[in-house]
């Protein structure tokens, strides 16, 4: 059944874009790219999983609103978002002679998203792209805002552009297909909202546990929608992360730093911010930022969720290392996002994270 259209606008003066959310809209992808006048040769970035699932839809809503459609489609996991799997797609673009009068449109995960962001960034200086993310994590958080990137085998994400597009198109039908595990690790981004600007978002959150983990139509729809709009709110006042923007890593600074440690793909992103979370919730409560119920609160909604909230075993000086990595390093100094107890958060200095790490993670395992 079609469930009709809703929408948020990210603003941002003449580069706004609408995010449209609904239920088995994916037939009118068409007929939206119609409506912001996009290029009509589109090639569709894809992994090959999601072509099996959506490709034909996709294809006969572009075709029949009179778009020429190339796939390009890549292999599926975050271990393939690299530099490697980027020329693949140029390769594509150039023997496809897509010039600056072409489009892409990114259909499927956060991987997909981030890649056909970044290739569409720097292909001929930049083209057109869409966003029709897949999965709840791509479609609360990475298709959102602009940022695009593919990983160094030193580090995730290290490789980007600030680059937005022109529309988003959300289908929670698409859900439908996720495994539990993708579900759970896409659900933690939605959580991470919460704690870091919406505390009745948070306790709804609490209320909402069973619904969520069934898909439930109405109360998907709720927290996609109030998630993106935290996030477009946050990139309207801070779209490069100069400040305020910054706030939205909370949890990935330790989160990233087991993903870089176990391997891309071992790890689903979403489950390591979820340990993340709470090693920054730790920290956040040893200085004396926020209280221990507001910890008490994070660990409860995530473990019932059944997230991961204990570290992999890591000698301690690997993971400084791998946070001293972060993007939010400079002169060498660390600063990390820390919730002032739920529904507040800011950034802090940390001097001597290898002590404070060191704390945090000793009181996680008694």
């Amino acid at each position: 059944m079609f469930v009709g259209l809703d929408s948020i606008e990210v603003g941002l003066g003449d580069r706004s874009y609408p995010i449209l959310f609904g239920e088995n809209i994916l037939t009118t992808l068409g007929e939206q790219l119609i409506n912001i006048s996009f290029p009509q040769k589109i090639a569709v970035v894809t992994n090959k999983t999601v072509e099996a699932l959506y490709w034909p839809i996709v294809l006969e809503s572009l075709a029949a609103s009179g778009f020429e459609c190339t796939l390009i489609s890549v292999d599926d996991g975050e271990e393939y978002k690299n530099l490697a799997t980027l020329e693949l797609i140029y390769d594509r673009l150039i023997e496809g002679r897509f010039d600056r009068g072409s489009g892409l449109v990114a259909l499927g995960g956060g991987v997909v998203g981030d890649m056909a962001g970044y290739a569409a960034a720097t292909f001929l200086r930049g083209i057109p792209f869409v966003q029709v993310p897949t999965t709840i994590l791509s479609q609360v958080d990475s298709s959102v805002g602009g940022k695009t990137a593919v990983n160094h085998r030193l580090g995730k994400n290290l490789i980007g552009a600030f680059y937005q597009p022109r529309l988003v198109l959300i289908d929670i039908a698409t859900l439908k297909t996720l495994n539990e595990r993708e579900i759970r690790a896409g659900i933690a981004e939605i959580i991470k909202y919460g704690i870091i600007k919406d505390e009745k978002f948070f306790s709804w959150l609490e209320e909402n546990v069973d619904n969520l983990l069934n898909l439930e139509s109405g109360p998907l729809l709720s927290a996609v929608k109030r998630s993106c709009q935290i996030k477009a709110d946050i990139v309207e006042i801070d779209e490069l992360e100069g400040s305020v923007r910054a706030l939205l890593n909370y949890g990935h600074t330790f989160g990233h730093a087991i993903e870089s440690l176990c391997g891309y793909g071992e790890w689903r992103h979403g489950e390591a911010v979820a340990c993340g979370m709470v090693v920054a919730s730790r920290i956040a409560q040893n200085m004396r930022l926020s209280d221990e119920c507001a910890s008490r609160r994070i660990l409860a909604l995530l473990k019932s969720f059944k997230l991961p909230v204990t570290a992999p075993q890591f000698p301690l000086r690997q993971y400084v290392s791998a946070m001293l990595r972060d993007k939010k390093v400079r002169a060498g100094n660390l600063t990390m996002v820390l919730n002032r107890n739920i529904g507040d958060a800011g950034l802090y200095p940390v001097d001597d994270i290898e002590m404070v790490l060191s704390a945090a993670l000793s009181e996680l395992e008694a």
